[in-house]
């Protein structure tokens, strides 16, 4: 049976940290809830001494999160300790996390302490913090440049005082993966002790290693890994959590290991700390990265549409993402534009293919990816006219913050060439107009994204909207410019209506004809 490895999340600690990452109350509680959907062990949610607000946050967080153990950071020092429990004494399952530097550089220069002085400190804080709970953490600052005999002799000790935790961090990314295997192997062999404390680990990146050092410590022996969505934190960041746990779950044949962690919940709570901070994550970052399930490369993309295990290790599905990207740009083939056709509702035939791949390769060249309007462009001024089957006469919209927005439009049927009036009423008038079209086109439409810039000048100046719409599981696009917003709203839900009916038309007589 495979052994568990806890997940410490520091991000609402470490992670907050980060230039530009800071994080107010309201937006700390709902991380936090969304970091126990996730499913992690612990939950570090600050330093209580540090500010009222880090104290505030990790009272709350407390208050709110029953299920996982919440640790608040302090020093060494008594006031440090005291607040520390302040802050936690209602939690469900509180964990007192205190700290001190281990490394010669940190005595002499930061501390300016001698080994056996930061063992007093280090043991008398643990004796003190257990005072207060049965769940305490010590950690070893700067552990990986510590003497490794010093190290040993400072564990052996805040153990024997209680410490139910010890955690090994690599505090500045120096080490490398062979070296801190043999730090947890050395701890594991000489701490006489260290069967009565789970060992943790606390990777920074700034040699790019956090990750790979994290889980070489666990091949190692230890069974907590503390890290961050996203991989934020000081300097280059901390071991990136995401990273951690699917390097755990895709490579099960070399790391028996099993976490708590949901990993469908992974890319949700990766896009909440992004919208709360404002700090996206680069394109190419592994696992939740806008490129991380995304294939440009026609090999690529023959293979993955063949069979998905050809070029993807895991899932998108399996960390939240609802699918995998076939992004269209001068590397692609036929297969993928062919796809994209498809899925936008149009069959083309294998002439119509080869001539549509010809003005896409085209385009491509000048382009560095190509989008659903430039496919239609191309299918509509290359491969076929779409039929403008409904044609907007007249719009009329009322609107008003004492009354509800209605609507009255007037549409001409080139099919059968009658000329019909809806009204309806809506929230807001755009809205109005779009049920008044589906009432007289007789499809009902779900409005996926609706954008409106200007294109020109002054108070006159033309609006151009850009409309994505659902009809059918089907999604079209349609875009209208005007210098009245509800006429080129119109026009532009009109354009994306012609071209669902084109569809439907197109795919019924390809069914009868096969």
């Amino acid at each position: 049976m495979s052994e568990r490895v806890a997940i410490f999340d520091t991000t609402l600690r470490d992670g907050e940290q980060s230039p530009g990452c800071s994080m107010n109350l309201e937006e700390k509680l709902r991380l936090a809830r969304q970091l126990d959907a996730l499913g992690v062990d612990v939950i570090e949610a600050g330093f209580p001494i540090a500010s009222d607000d880090d104290f505030a946050a990790v009272r709350e967080v407390a208050r709110t999160c029953r299920r996982p153990v919440i640790a608040a950071l302090c020093r060494t020092t008594p006031e440090d300790i005291e607040r520390a429990w302040e802050a936690l004494s209602e939690a469900a399952r509180p964990r007192i996390h205190t700290f001190v530097a281990t490394s010669d550089i940190h005595l002499q220069f930061k501390l300016q302490k001698t080994r056996e002085e930061v063992i007093e400190m280090a043991a008398n804080a643990v004796r003190m913090a257990r005072r207060f709970t049965d769940d305490v953490e010590f950690s070893a600052e700067d552990a990986t440049r510590s003497d490794l005999d010093y190290l040993c002799q400072v564990i052996t000790a805040v153990i024997e005082e209680g410490a139910t935790v010890v955690n090994i961090p690599d505090t500045v990314g120096y080490t490398i993966p062979a070296e801190y295997s043999y730090i947890i192997g050395t701890l594991k062999e000489r701490v006489p002790n260290i069967d009565r404390a789970v060992i943790s680990v606390h990777c920074h990146n700034d040699l790019g290693l956090g990750v790979a050092n994290s889980l070489a410590a666990v091949a190692a022996g230890a069974r907590q890994i503390e890290c961050t969505i996203n991989g934020i934190g000081e300097r280059a960041g901390n071991a990136s959590l995401e990273e951690i746990v699917m390097a755990l779950r895709v490579r099960k044949d070399l790391m028996p290991f099993e976490t708590g962690i949901v990993t469908e919940e992974i890319y949700r709570t990766s896009q909440a700390l992004s919208n709360i901070t404002g700090v996206h994550v680069q394109p190419n970052k592994a696992v939740v990265g806008k490129n991380a399930f995304a294939h440009e490369a026609g090999i690529h993309q023959h293979g993955v549409l063949k069979n998905r295990l050809t070029y993807e290790i895991m899932t998108p599905e399996s960390v939240g993402v609802k699918t995998n990207s076939i992004v269209l740009g001068k590397h692609s083939g036929r297969h993928a534009l062919n796809k994209k056709y498809e899925e936008m509702g149009y069959q083309l035939s294998r002439p119509e293919l080869d001539k549509a791949y010809k003005l896409f390769t085209k385009l491509a060249d000048q382009k560095k990816e190509i989008f659903e309007e430039d496919l239609m462009a191309i299918l509509q001024d290359g491969i076929a006219q779409i039929p403008e089957r409904f044609k907007l006469r007249s719009v009329q919209a009322t609107a008003g913050t004492s009354t509800m927005s209605t609507a009255l439009v007037t549409l001409a049927d080139s099919k059968t060439e009658e000329v019909e009036t809806q009204t309806s009423a809506g929230d807001g008038p755009v809205n109005a107009v779009y049920q008044a079209i589906d009432k007289i086109t007789g499809l009902a439409g779900n409005l996926i994204d609706y954008t409106v810039r200007s294109i020109s000048r002054g108070t006159d100046a033309v609006g151009e909207v850009f409309v994505h719409v659902e009809f059918e599981d089907v999604s079209y696009t349609g875009k209208a410019a005007s210098t009245d917003i509800v006429d080129a709203s119109a026009r532009a839900y009109l354009n994306a209506v012609n071209k669902a009916l084109y569809a439907k038309e197109r795919k019924l007589t390809l069914s009868v004809t096969n």
